[in-house]
């Protein structure tokens, strides 16, 4: 030990002092856009400010415009740029010419304990710790102010002479809504978000310092504040340390840091602390995240080995059963003394409105949100946030059921089920006092004079086939008859001046007959007796099944326009059977129903439409398959009209690129759009 003290003898010993006057006054500043040899010592600053608080500070600096280096032409076109042809004293550039330069400042490091600026003199180093270190980065805020004038003459000019014509002030709505009660976790994300930073720096008021230079004679006088002006008093006892205090200051002891668990998302729920819980705790936590679950899904979440009996038993005072299923209760999501994050209302009401659709979940699969919310009386944004949680949007058929009817658990578990049934029925009981309403008013009424039932394009093209393949036979005699009409001179028919008309057959009141009213002579032999088939599934007095010969014309059609109404699909129909030679005879006896059933054996579907439009346009069909390779763009188009009938185009182009790729173009769309 004493031989390695030798090694390394001791040359000079330093006195160090800690100076405090400027200690929360120094900054340093770094220019690192700019080389060392080249400092802004000498050029003369025009400003200065600083925020303290936030550590910003702002520098303007005079540039030399008599220099070579310096283009003067493009200097006076970015002073007109950002202050236009006016003489203001506010304008950024009153010479005309840019001429000085701003610089503003970015924290380099948020934690400067570690920092301090040192001066040597006379064998005494002297240490100031440092306030903050800024880098010092040119500013281009007038870029932003020339833009901000450029757009303000376009408006000028746009707006024209509009701005003398005074009108009124329409009446907007303005809805007034409870502002969400804030957490503690969100609360610390707002105050950490940039946003808030930017606003909470925007509103420190700057300070406007005079600037002195390196050897002004104020600047001398500060500098002297750079050394310890008390020496000899127990300023300094900060740097006196025995060995020991000085050792544990370098190495400081280990202190027992605590383990903080990590903070998940509300709406995570951690597997591994779950089953650490009571199995009732258990139970409620589950049914509280997901609100709806078959029972057998509930035992498989649970630990192996638990009691289904004891599981039971649990779930009864958490969830309430509705068609086999268990769904959390009203008290369990909304506990007393809370209230509704959207609109307010406490928890007393919303546990009262969910328990109503609860209810009527138990009588049927669907309900229609404005049924239930004309009932419960509550806000739009509260009566959908009991059906999501229960239940899923149907098109044109309300809020269905989230799950299956579990008939196996109703089976498996009676005494539940009934017990569960005798619960419903006295919630039932209060429901009807609360609400005043009876159970009869919610039974579906069976009334013969209702309105025909939407089915879809795929149902009517099955059903179509089948028609069509049953009715085979019948269409063969009657092909047989009508040619052996057609062979007939034209004087031996006794129709031989009848009208060209085609056969109307009841329809729904949303359909228009096919009209054929007008003169249409085209000889005897396209009009034909009636020949009624009924067709089972709709209801309705059928034609013959359609011939090979509509359906050309019908597929022909469709591959010039793509896109028909079954109105303007008639008039075309009756278009061209005005056109037809006298004798011809290949369409048959033509009714409305045939006509559709055609159209949808001509790879054709029914688009829905708008229950508002007119009743001759609400039957709309769009060729789905013409053997080309655009159909798949088509079917996508078709798809998004099925649910929307008014769709923005960056919406369309969106969707044709997630179905099918980056390789859908402008082009694409345009000849998309124009297509159909």
């Amino acid at each position: 030990m004493a031989s390695g003290d030798d090694d390394d003898p001791v040359i000079q010993e330093i006195d160090v002092y800690l100076a405090k006057s400027l200690v929360e006054k120094l900054y340093l500043f770094q220019y690192p856009v700019r080389p060392g040899s080249m400092s802004y010592d000498n050029a003369a600053h025009l400003s200065a400010r600083i925020k303290p608080k936030h550590q910003k500070v702002e520098l303007e600096v005079a540039m030399d415009t008599m220099s070579p280096n310096y283009c003067r032409s493009k200097g006076e076109q970015i002073a007109l740029n950002v202050d236009g042809t006016s003489s203001e004293d506010s304008n950024t550039y009153s010479s005309k010419v840019m001429d000085k330069q701003a610089f503003s400042s970015i924290q380099a490091t948020t934690n400067t304990s570690r920092y301090a600026a040192a001066v040597f003199r006379k064998g005494e180093l002297h240490l100031t710790p440092l306030q903050g270190i800024l880098q010092m980065r040119p500013s281009f805020t007038y870029l932003d102010k020339a833009d901000t004038k450029h757009r303000e003459r376009e408006a000028a000019i746009e707006a024209g002479d509009s701005s003398q014509d005074e009108a009124e002030d329409d009446v907007k709505q303005i809805t007034v809504r409870f502002s969400r009660p804030e957490s503690e976790q969100a609360r610390q994300r707002r105050i950490q978000s940039y946003e808030f930073l930017q606003k909470k720096q925007a509103e420190e008021p700057w300070i406007h310092l005079q600037y002195h230079g390196v050897k002004d004679g104020r600047s001398e006088h500060e500098r002297q504040y750079l050394y310890c002006q008390a020496m000899d008093t127990t300023e300094n006892t900060e740097l006196v340390k025995t060995p020991s205090e000085y050792l544990s200051m370098l190495m400081p002891p280990l202190a027992e840091e605590k383990v903080v668990k990590p903070m998940g998302p509300s709406n995570v729920l951690s597997m591994a602390q779950l089953r650490t819980l009571p199995l009732g705790d258990q139970v409620k936590t589950l049914m509280k995240n997901v609100k709806v679950m078959p029972f057998a899904n509930l035992m498989g979440l649970l630990a192996s080995g638990i009691d289904s009996t004891s599981v039971l038993r649990c779930i009864q005072q958490v969830a309430l059963l509705i068609q086999g299923n268990w769904v959390v209760k009203s008290d369990v999501l909304y506990p007393k003394n809370t209230c509704s994050s959207h609109s307010g209302v406490p928890a007393e009401v919303l546990c009262r409105g969910r328990d109503f659709v609860m209810w009527r979940f138990t009588q049927e699969r669907t309900l229609m949100r404005k049924e239930v919310a004309a009932t419960i009386k509550l806000p739009p944004e509260d009566v959908k946030d009991f059906l999501e949680q229960m239940s899923v949007p149907r098109l044109n058929r309300g809020w269905e059921f989230l799950l299956p009817t579990d008939h196996d658990f109703v089976k498996n578990h009676p005494d539940v089920a009934q017990r569960q049934h005798m619960l419903w029925l006295g919630i039932q009981s209060k429901l009807e006092k609360v609400f005043n309403f009876s159970k009869d008013d919610f039974v579906p009424k069976k009334d013969a004079h209702m309105e025909p039932v939407h089915v879809s394009g795929d149902q009517r093209l099955k059903t179509a086939k089948d028609t069509a393949r049953e009715k085979h036979s019948i269409l063969q005699r009657e092909l047989d008859a009508r040619r052996l009409k057609t062979s007939r001179p034209p004087g031996a028919s006794g129709e031989a001046n009848a009208s060209v008309q085609v056969k109307q057959e009841p329809m729904s009141d949303s359909e228009e007959p096919m009209d054929t009213s007008g003169s249409l002579s085209n000889g005897t032999v396209n009009g034909y007796p009636d020949s009624q088939i009924t067709d089972p599934h709709n209801g309705h007095g059928g034609g013959n099944a359609p011939t090979p010969e509509l359906q050309h014309f019908v597929r022909n059609i469709f591959l010039k326009h793509f896109v028909l109404s079954l109105s303007e699909l008639k008039r075309l129909f009756n278009l061209h059977l005005a056109s037809l030679p006298t004798g011809h005879a290949v369409y048959g006896h033509v009714t409305d129903r045939m006509l559709q059933d055609t159209i949808l054996l001509s790879h054709c579907k029914q688009i829905l439409v708008p229950s508002n439009a007119p009743a001759d346009e609400q039957k709309v069909f769009g060729l789905w398959e013409s053997g080309e390779t655009f159909d798949k763009h088509r079917q996508v188009l078709f798809e998004i009209f099925m649910k929307n009938y008014r769709v923005r185009r960056n919406v369309i182009q969106s969707r044709l690129t997630q179905e099918l790729g980056d390789a859908v173009t402008k082009t694409d769309v345009d000849r998309l759009l124009k297509v159909p």
